[in-house]
């Protein structure tokens, strides 16, 4: 990880030790207004053709309290309409999902999809982090779904969390790798931290302390678009 970033993990690991336990379920705040000059979600329209991107993680990947064009999905969409590549997001972010859930409906997801992905994004583990649940089982988790993955011959970009400092060093020296490792393991793009540059930041994130709000979201684009656009087949 870049070294800004360790500062804004730092931060995080304050907000979590304030705000654990809201982290699964949210605040219940109302949703902020979207940012004047974003990208628009809504056109050009996709040809039924378009790859397809699917984006299967958290709360961090559903929108968690966001309008319907502000989340992950559609803002990446957006922005790789506008950077010329056509290609259409499918949000299947679950808020409060494990890796041990989101290794549960992987491959329900996979086969009840229109096409198969030209790429998935794969971001869980922060649930994890965030109840404790042992490094071991984490990494497990991950393991097996980038194995299921690599066996349907899908790319994957891998986007990581770290743990909060309060969570002690043993459990960051055993949790902070395994992103790392088995974005080397399986030959995946890798976004270090997921809220890198973002979290720590009140103008970027809900009053929890913990969800970006939609520039948070648009802030994470920026960083991701570039992998995305290089992680695909064929981005033309």
């Amino acid at each position: 990880m870049k070294t800004a970033g360790w500062r804004s993990v730092w931060i995080y690991g304050c907000a979590i030790a304030l705000c654990q336990p809201l982290a699964a379920c949210g605040s219940g705040e109302a949703p902020p207004p979207a940012p004047k000059g974003e990208v628009k979600a809504d056109a050009p329209a996709l040809p039924d053709d378009a790859p397809l991107i699917i984006a299967f993680g958290d709360s961090l990947y559903a929108g968690y309290q966001l309008g319907p064009k502000e989340g992950l999905a559609p803002q990446l969409q957006a922005q790789l309409l506008a950077d010329g590549v056509r290609a259409r997001v499918q949000n299947a972010g679950v808020s409060g999902d494990t890796t041990a859930a989101g290794r549960q409906r992987l491959s329900f997801v996979l086969d009840h999809a229109k096409a198969k992905p030209a790429l998935v994004l794969l971001g869980l583990g922060g649930n994890d982090m965030l109840r404790g649940i042992g490094p071991d089982q984490t990494r497990a988790n991950l393991d097996a779904m980038l194995a299921e993955l690599r066996k349907r011959d899908i790319p994957v970009l891998l986007t990581g969390m770290v743990a909060a400092p309060n969570l002690g060093a043993d459990y960051a020296k055993a949790f902070d790798p395994i992103y790392p490792e088995l974005a080397a393991k399986y030959d995946a793009s890798l976004y270090p931290f997921i809220l890198d540059n973002v979290v720590g930041k009140p103008e970027l994130m809900l009053g929890d302390h913990i969800h970006p709000n939609a520039k948070g979201v648009k802030m994470i684009v920026g960083g991701l678009a570039p992998l995305v656009e290089g992680a695909l087949p064929d981005s033309e």
